[in-house]
């Protein structure tokens, strides 16, 4: 009965990371007695005994009670204190990303060998040196174009990090498919094979900027090192596995084209529907042009702030289709400036630190910055510019924002400026409120993902902000 007692009086419980506590129980005889992990999940009450300090650590005692208990399997293949450690979205993501991942080792080994088949390997009139200059020439044309897609479309793959990525796999898919023709047109074998593997040294840039990226997003406690060695291991085991298939598969579909090509087309649509479901279960929590155009829209017709999982559920993922107002942030002020009167007339209204021009014909919008410009001001000048362009769109809007549409569509347009002077004033009211729903639905608006440019400028202040 005294063990019994003892047993029942609780002393201390530990748990590892977000997992499930296990508590610790004194004995009679002094030593410490922690429930084994797991037991209690099938209602049952087992204990491993650690002795009191000085006593013979060889004697009683539990296998591995000084290891966290956590499986080997977590351990090797996911971030330490998963889930807690990692977006909650990334789960989802990296299993879709392991299935698009597989396809393309197996669509890889298939495009690998249709290479190999045109430079010759196997025919005994191929020469060395004609498959080396291939080789050399298909190298050179990646390698140029790795370093112009990176100066041409480097700084804009962090705002629209899911479109580049899905952009990426799908041109790794095209470029596949150039290399399983490739044999098929031995005259322009060469011109193929280089143009492919240019796609694929475009897939790389954009693969792995829009890649750490997501790393950035997905790590929660600094962990980004960790996050992406984990990425490593689990694209390395998913590549294993691809590598193992093929070599059962590409037996099977030598000397058969069309199975080939079948395959292939069946795991490029595998890919492409794995690479848009992974895509799809990213909620981003930084608002970038097409998030905010989308929060702003909901706001401005319904006065309700979209939460970031909606949003990112509503966001397009094909870049180019969906018309929107060109808005230009960061812009240098000379472009829109030449002469006093008109930097008077531009400067007129704006208390606030940026420059905005409004182009009505073209639907086009241009923000100048000062130099004080925080990421707070950046996202009231994106949110005043798209609200400028809201007022040639359709839809309900605010009484104060429907006369001023109504103003703008009738009879001779009236000059921009005086437009803009006035939805300054509109925005004082709204966008207090607005940022603060962003704020309470869970977006982080201390950051952002907009696209700006390096220019800013400074300016003698308005009259209206002399006064103030």
């Amino acid at each position: 009965m005294a063990d019994d007692a003892g047993l029942q009086t609780a002393l201390c419980s530990e748990q590892f990371g977000s997992g499930e506590a296990r508590g610790c129980r004194v004995a009679a005889d002094g030593s410490l007695q922690w429930e084994v992990r797991g037991w209690r999940w099938w209602g049952l009450s087992r204990a491993f005994t650690v002795k009191p300090e000085g006593r013979d650590a060889g004697e009683v005692g539990a296998p591995g009670a000084a290891s966290p208990p956590v499986s080997g399997l977590q351990a090797v293949f996911l971030p330490q204190g998963f889930p807690d450690s990692v977006s909650p979205d990334y789960l989802p993501y990296q299993l879709w990303d392991s299935v698009q991942a597989f396809a393309s080792s197996l669509s890889g080994s298939l495009a690998t060998q249709a290479v190999l088949l045109g430079i010759g390997v196997g025919n005994a009139k191929a020469t060395v040196s004609a498959a080396t200059a291939t080789w050399l020439v298909k190298d050179s044309t990646g390698m140029l174009g790795r370093i112009v897609f990176a100066w041409w479309k480097g700084s804009k793959l962090d705002c629209n990090a899911k479109q580049w990525r899905l952009f990426a796999d799908i041109l790794n898919d095209v470029a596949m498919f150039l290399e399983i023709m490739a044999p098929v047109y031995p005259i322009c074998f060469t011109m193929t094979v280089s143009t492919s593997n240019l796609a694929k040294c475009i897939v790389s840039v954009a693969g792995g900027a829009t890649r750490a990226a997501l790393t950035v997003h997905q790590a929660r406690r600094n962990n980004m090192a960790d996050v992406s060695a984990k990425d490593s291991s689990q694209e390395t085991l998913v590549n294993l596995a691809g590598l193992l298939v093929s070599l059962l598969m590409l037996p099977l579909v030598s000397g058969f084209p069309g199975f080939s090509f079948g395959c292939f087309f069946f795991l490029t649509a595998l890919h492409i529907y794995a690479n848009y479901r992974a895509v799809r279960a990213l909620v981003m929590e930084t608002l970038n042009e097409g998030r905010l155009r989308l929060v702003l829209k909901h706001y401005l017709q319904r006065g309700e702030v979209l939460d970031p999982t909606t949003a990112n559920r509503m966001e397009p993922l094909w870049t180019g289709f969906w018309p929107t107002p060109s808005l230009s942030l960061g812009v240098p002020l000379h472009r829109l400036v030449s002469s006093v009167s008109e930097l008077q007339q531009l400067v007129e209204g704006h208390q606030e630190p940026y420059l905005l021009c409004w182009d009505q014909s073209q639907n086009q919008v241009q923000v100048v910055l000062n130099q004080k410009a925080d990421p707070k001001t950046v996202l009231r000048a994106a949110t005043h510019g798209l609200m400028l362009g809201a007022l040639q769109g359709d839809g309900p809007l605010p009484a104060e924002l429907k006369e001023l549409r109504n103003r703008v569509r009738a009879g001779p347009k009236k000059e921009s400026w005086v437009i803009v002077k006035e939805t300054h004033q509109v925005l004082d009211m709204l966008f207090p409120k607005f940022l603060k729903g962003l704020q309470d639905a869970g977006w982080k608006t201390e950051k952002h993902q907009l696209e700006v440019d390096e220019w800013r400028a400074t300016w003698l202040l308005s009259p209206e902000k002399k006064v103030l």
